[in-house]
């Protein structure tokens, strides 16, 4: 590897370093933090006298002139940072926060690396690894749920590809159903939802915006149809009134819908809000409240929480859910009726 190159990237290293308010780097910090990122990866090291050197060089006057200030503390230890807490010789957009959430972007990417259909990400991990000097988590110490057996992941690549460079697609897709049906889509968005993936995209037969599970998308190709762009939907803010990735049709209007849980169940639902719009309304009795339009995906979160959950209000979600209750039931009370009247049943 290039010197000039090898040089640059300790810069990175030692600047954010230095303009670390959050922790102290003492000398060998600095050495050690340089050479995670030089054998990681191009597997070099450098010494601590070539430090020393680094160090001088950015604090000379007639290069970047760094104001890197040495900093006493219990007793003779001794660490090492900007007096000036804005600078930076490289004036980079990116704060040290900043920085560590995209460290933690690239770990999270970095669980798609080696597979076929995610060649394309080794190119942008290993661009952002050298751009700022990152690590990715080489030692697997974050794990993320994955549904390694989901149809549909193959495709994710060329889909997230054609929504970025406005490619329309033609797609077959397979209904709950079972009835295909092709389409023309101009994809605008890509989201994960409960380990699958979903695109969202308009409809040129429908004229509105069409929810597709990557894992019914039987086949697709890029279509000539000219892209129409996006110029209505705010996907930032496309799933505010709801919980999961299904818009309801415009006649579901936004519900306060009340919950009340046991007191064993209620502190999970604190620390994770079932919605944004989340509030306490009588902490006493574990009772709280959300804004949102009644979908699917909310009745599936609901009743993962059975029996420690009860809706109070609107009357109507109320018998909605206990409709839905006691058709369970009766599932489980009429086989316990076969078993009764069945003893060969029973014994199995």
């Amino acid at each position: 590897m290039p010197t000039n190159k090898n040089a640059q990237l300790r810069y990175q290293i030692l600047d954010r370093c230095f303009s670390d308010y959050s922790r102290k780097y003492e000398i060998q910090d600095l050495v050690d933090k340089v050479n995670d990122a030089l054998y990681d990866l191009y597997g070099t090291e450098v010494s601590l006298r070539q430090i020393r050197e680094d160090m001088k060089y950015m604090r000379d006057r007639v290069t970047y002139n760094a104001p890197i200030k040495a900093y006493q503390y219990d007793g003779k230890k001794c660490y090492y940072r900007y007096e000036d807490r804005d600078f930076s010789i490289f004036n980079n957009e990116l704060s040290v926060d900043d920085i560590n959430k995209l460290q933690s972007t690239i770990d999270m990417l970095g669980r798609f690396r080696g597979t076929a259909a995610n060649v394309w990400l080794e190119e942008v991990i290993s661009n952002l690894e050298y751009r700022f000097g990152l690590k990715s988590n080489a030692e697997h110490l974050v794990s993320f749920e994955q549904n390694e057996q989901l149809k549909g992941i193959e495709n994710l690549a060329e889909i997230i590809d054609s929504t970025v460079n406005h490619q329309t697609l033609e797609i077959v897709y397979l209904t709950f159903r079972g009835k295909e049906i092709p389409m023309v889509i101009h994809p605008y968005y890509v989201k994960q939802y409960n380990g699958r993936w979903f695109l969202y995209g308009l409809n040129e037969e429908l004229g509105k915006i069409s929810n597709l599970a990557l894992d019914r998308i039987q086949s697709f190709h890029k279509s000539n149809v000219p892209f129409k762009k996006n110029e209505k939907y705010d996907f930032d803010t496309y799933y505010d009134d709801v919980v999961g990735v299904t818009i309801p049709n415009d006649d579901v209007k936004k519900e306060t819908i009340g919950l009340r849980f046991s007191a064993n169940r209620f502190p999970y639902v604190i620390s994770k809000p079932i919605h944004k719009s989340q509030t306490i309304t009588d902490e006493s009795k574990y009772e709280i409240e959300i804004q949102v339009r009644p979908t699917r995906e909310l009745d599936q979160q609901l009743f993962s929480f059975i029996p420690d959950v009860e809706v109070l209000y609107p009357e109507w979600y109320r018998q909605h859910i206990q409709k839905k209750i006691e058709e369970n039931l009766i599932k489980y009370l009429s086989e316990k009726k076969d078993c009764t009247d069945n003893a060969e049943l029973c014994t199995r």
